[in-house]
């Protein structure tokens, strides 16, 4: 079974460009989730002076988008929480009816990762960083496991970082995290580099569902894919299954040709009936979609497994 045989992508990619928010240079690595009777979103939109903001969006059908021009304007009450001007790749992951962003927030000390909350997208509370500098992927288990707040992340560097690890936290709160747990590495191939968490795990029959990105560098830079593994469904940080085989390449034209070339950048997932649509940001300068049958998937990570 070929790869292209898992993920299809839409007929009518890229499904987001520039086009879609006024001082827009480009739009990708966004965060999608099912809302009401159809979607919402939390969009990277990185501005034509280069200042890099998230802004609101809402669907009927999950393609066609109205993404506001103006950026997310978060309530915060703590002033000891410093704003940023560069803010990007968010991931968003509902619990008990609040939808919790995460995302890459940009400070003096490095990149960190932000934390803010909503119940309908037009209201959002900023919340105390989850992590010190420094740090660039961090997504929220869709459940508590074993009574606390489970996230996965990447702890990184203040530049583009050329390493990076899967590691495992939770909290009791929201606020302090702690036992902290190796997941995953970068191992031969596409994903020899770095790799860092997309989605928000989804929870399956045998585990947790984890698509991620991995990255090889190339004599012409790093170039971005997307594989899977499945983790222990109580203990995540053990590792069942992980794919030596990308799910998805930079082979088409958009996904190869943008502000940064060769990217595909998984960043939201959504499943209906058994459907996973896979939101991904192409050569950092759009958004596109692919889907696949959510078993399929589960069978080729396993069967294409070190």
């Amino acid at each position: 079974m070929a790869n292209e045989s898992v993920f299809k992508r839409y007929k009518n990619n890229p499904i987001i460009t520039a086009a879609a928010v006024k001082r827009a240079n480009s739009i990708h690595n966004s965060a999608v989730v099912p809302f009401k009777d159809g979607y919402a979103g939390v969009f990277r939109v990185d501005e034509q002076d280069f200042r890099f903001t998230l802004h609101a969006g809402r669907s009927k059908d999950g393609i066609h988008w109205k993404i506001d021009d103006e950026e997310i304007k978060m309530k915060c009450s703590n002033p000891d929480i410093p704003e940023s001007k560069r803010n990007y790749d968010p991931r968003i992951t509902m619990l008990d009816g609040v939808y919790y962003i995460t995302w890459c927030v940009d400070s003096s000390q490095g990149p960190c990762i932000g934390l803010a909350k909503t119940k309908d997208f037009e209201n959002f509370e900023r919340m105390d960083n989850l992590f010190p500098p420094a740090n660039r992927n961090c997504v929220i288990f869709p459940r508590k496991i074993n009574g606390k707040y489970a996230v996965l992340h990447r702890p990184s560097d203040r530049g583009h970082t050329p390493f990076g690890d899967v590691f495992y936290s939770t909290s009791p709160d929201l606020v302090h995290w702690g036992t902290h747990r190796f997941v995953f590495g970068p191992l031969q191939g596409w994903q020899s580099t770095k790799v860092g968490p997309g989605p928000a795990p989804i929870e399956v029959e045998d585990g947790w569902l984890l698509i991620y990105h991995g990255v090889w560098t190339s004599c012409n830079g790093y170039l971005y894919y997307a594989g899977g593994a499945i983790l222990d469904k109580e203990k995540p940080w053990k590792v069942l299954y992980r794919t030596k085989d990308y799910l998805l390449a930079p082979t088409e034209i958009y996904e190869r040709v943008g502000d940064v070339p060769n990217v595909v950048f998984p960043s939201s997932a959504v499943v209906n009936d058994k459907t996973l649509r896979l939101y991904y940001g192409c050569a950092d300068t759009c958004i596109s979609v692919a889907e696949a049958d959510i078993d399929e998937i589960a069978r080729f990570i396993k069967t294409h497994s070190f």
